[in-house]
């Protein structure tokens, strides 16, 4: 298995340098940057497999960051943890409107990050059944070149939302939960935090366009794939 690259771009050195040490001794190859326009570029330059992105950062805010990141054709896919003292939820919110994969508050300890870590690197390789397209309405899935198409047009989705909508699609008709989901999906439980489905699930109807609405929300419950 080759070493997964991870880029810390966090401006408090001594953190930095403590997350960079443990992510080492645990086989990763950490890379670092001070600020927003360094990381960016290093992002750019060094297609990390992951990137650690505090939210407040000198020269470039975190959520300019993201947005630069998922943006881009070159970097949209790379999963990012945001790294952030400040816990409200509307910080939460933005941070994942942005595009972040996930969320972890300062102070956090190193085995929590950790396991953070291993939870989006394992999400952003797909692992369900190979050489397979699923096909609802106008959108196909395949899972073997982990691509999404609506109407015979390519549509880039991050890794969690292919995984979102490939569970959806596959349990077409049934009704999800949102604790469902986040077990499915996300792979561990989010502390009861359902907000995060939510938030995903927009951006993934809007990236799907008219094709979006086939993802209904069961009010009080959560959500399935419905064809009219």
């Amino acid at each position: 298995m080759s070493t997964k690259t991870v880029l810390i771009i966090e401006d408090e050195k001594d953190l930095a340098e403590l997350v960079a040490f443990n992510l080492e001794k645990e086989g990763y190859r950490p890379l670092t940057a001070s600020d927003g326009v360094m990381g960016l570029e290093m992002a750019r330059a060094n297609s990390p497999d992951l990137i650690l992105l505090d939210l407040m950062l000198p020269g470039m805010p975190g959520t300019e960051v993201c947005k630069s990141l998922k943006s881009s054709e070159k970097t949209s896919r790379i999963p990012v943890i945001m790294l952030t003292a400040r816990g409200e939820e509307i910080d939460r919110v933005v941070g994942f409107e942005v595009g972040a994969d996930d969320y972890v508050l300062k102070p956090f300890s190193t085995r929590e990050l950790l396991l953070r870590v291993k939870a989006v690197l394992r999400r952003a390789v797909p692992d369900g059944p190979q050489g397979r397209v699923v096909v609802v309405g106008d959108v196909s899935i395949d899972t073997d070149r982990h691509t999404v198409t609506v109407n015979g047009k390519l549509t880039d989705l991050s890794a969690i939302e292919f995984k979102l909508l490939l569970t959806l699609a596959e349990r077409q008709g049934r009704v999800q939960s949102r604790d469902q989901l986040l077990r499915d999906v996300w792979g561990y439980n989010y502390a009861g935090d359902t907000r995060t489905v939510d938030t995903h699930l927009t951006r993934l109807r809007a990236k799907l366009g008219d094709s979006g609405d086939m993802i209904r929300t069961v009010r009080g419950f959560g959500y399935k794939v419905e064809l009219s």
